[in-house]
């Protein structure tokens, strides 16, 4: 048994099963096709429930699947038949409430795919190689908006943290010079 919490996959998929983001991080499903197979069947068995105000738990296939739907958003996280539960609930509920903080409240598909960018790094910031780094969506969100500064938009345009961050930029490049 593994000492660290791991994930097999995140899937963020929209009302009607199709991917808007999956991140996989084992090889127990080698080809896309085996995948996107993958997504449908668990979409499938998950599509009848009411998990839209908790998160619901199910066994699938010799996975746990942790998910929630919201608006027209299905968010998956799956781990090993081993895995604790609490810990797939609780990074479920961390990218829930990372995306929702990085999208301002409007979590729905065309929003999700406005800003897909955010969300795959947020999918970075939560899991890397299927370790469990952070759950906590303030910390996630902070990451996130640090590394989608657009140092190039007029500071008008900037919220008050990129503006600092692209002066602090500017002044650490005119000292180096």
């Amino acid at each position: 048994m593994d000492l660290c919490p791991s994930v097999k996959n995140i899937l963020l998929l929209d009302s009607e099963g199709k991917r808007i983001a999956v991140k996989y991080y084992s090889d127990d499903w080698p080809t896309n096709s085996a995948k996107e197979a993958f997504e449908k069947a668990v979409f499938a068995k998950t599509q009848k429930t009411n998990a839209r105000t908790e998160a619901e738990i199910a066994m699938f296939e010799n996975y746990v699947v942790v998910y929630k739907f919201v608006q027209d958003l299905h968010f998956y996280v799956i781990g090993g038949e081993d895995e604790n539960e609490l810990i797939l609930a609780t990074v479920l509920q961390g990218l829930f409430d990372a995306v929702d903080i990085l999208l301002r409240g409007n979590v729905d598909k065309r929003e999700a795919l406005e800003n897909l960018d955010l969300i795959l790094l947020c999918l970075d910031e939560i899991v890397d190689g299927g370790i469990v780094l952070e759950t906590d969506a303030n910390t996630i969100a902070s990451k996130v908006a640090s590394h989608s500064i657009d140092s190039g938009a007029p500071l008008s345009e900037q919220t008050i943290s990129q503006a600092l961050a692209t002066a602090r930029e500017h002044l650490t490049r005119s000292l180096l010079k």
